[in-house]
């Protein structure tokens, strides 16, 4: 038997619009995702690294590659990859 793996891990913020879009668009287009609040102060610094020190969200890794604010498109493109 093979473990179910999230392929997307999503960094928000709560209150964040871009953050709660993303979520809409995923969860509409079925595709499952795993979300880590930035309150956490590891997960902030995970965001700070891949941001280069801003604390952006959403910030999205797919299979290991990092995506700053992006669209449904380019996730699923991210997940082809």
């Amino acid at each position: 038997m093979t473990a179910t793996r999230t392929p997307i891990t999503v960094y928000w913020r709560w209150g964040c619009p871009y953050c709660l879009r993303l979520a809409v668009r995923l969860r509409a287009a079925g595709i499952p995702f795993r979300k880590v609040p930035i309150r956490d102060p590891e997960a902030a610094a995970a965001v700070r690294a891949i941001t280069g020190g801003d604390e952006i969200t959403p910030t999205v890794l797919v299979n290991g590659k990092a995506l700053v604010n992006p669209s449904i498109d380019e996730v699923r493109a991210a997940l082809r990859d």
